[in-house]
Order: C-alpha cells, then sequence, then structure tokens
C-alpha cells in the first residue's frame, strides 16, 4: 500500500512539473514560485529529498534572476528525480552534483 500511496505522490507531482513546463510562458514570476512551493512542501513531506532541494534552489534561482530558461533544466532533473526510485542522501547528492554541471559551476 506504501508504493501505491507513494506511486499516486511521484504522479501528482510530475503533472504538476509538467503543467509549470506547459504553461511556463503564462505564469507570472509569482504563480511560478507557488508553484514550486507547493513541489517543495511535499517533496518534503514524502522524503523525496532531491526533488525537494532542487525545489528550493529553482526558489532562490527564481529570486535572483526571475524567469527564463534555467527553470527548464530544473523541471527536468526534479522530473527524473521522481522517476528515481533511490531516495538515499547520495541519490540526492547525486542530482544536485547533476544540477551544477548543467548550469556550469
Amino acid at each position: 500500500m506504501r508504493h501505491d500511496a507513494m506511486m499516486v505522490v511521484r504522479s501528482g507531482m510530475m503533472q504538476r512539473i509538467d503543467s509549470i513546463e506547459a504553461h511556463r510562458n503564462q505564469l507570472t514570476l509569482a504563480s511560478l514560485c507557488e508553484e514550486i512551493d507547493t513541489i517543495r512542501h511535499d517533496a518534503r513531506i514524502h522524503g523525496l529529498d532531491a526533488v525537494e532541494r532542487m525545489a528550493s534552489m529553482l526558489e532562490s534561482a527564481l529570486a535572483l534572476g526571475g524567469m527564463g530558461p534555467v527553470v527548464l533544466s530544473y523541471l527536468e532533473l526534479m522530473r527524473e528525480a521522481l522517476c528515481c526510485e533511490e531516495l538515499s542522501p547520495e541519490a540526492s547528492s547525486a542530482y544536485l552534483a547533476m544540477l551544477s554541471l548543467r548550469m556550469g559551476h
């Protein structure tokens, strides 16, 4: 049952990410931040550390630079992290390292 519940959570978060991507040109910065914050909050509640940390970093990036192409890189990696069954701190670190490489840091 726990596995089925987590599948529902992941599916809902995936739908939210897909919606953000599909509508990113119509979203205001405030709306985008609200959507990302919801993802971050849900990820924290359900122990999806990699997704939570990337959502938090995206919120910070949006606060510093507004909306831009960087959003797509974050969304893509958040989507990949949701598909990953591994929830260890090492997996979270690996996703953050991938994000750093994509951002050129």
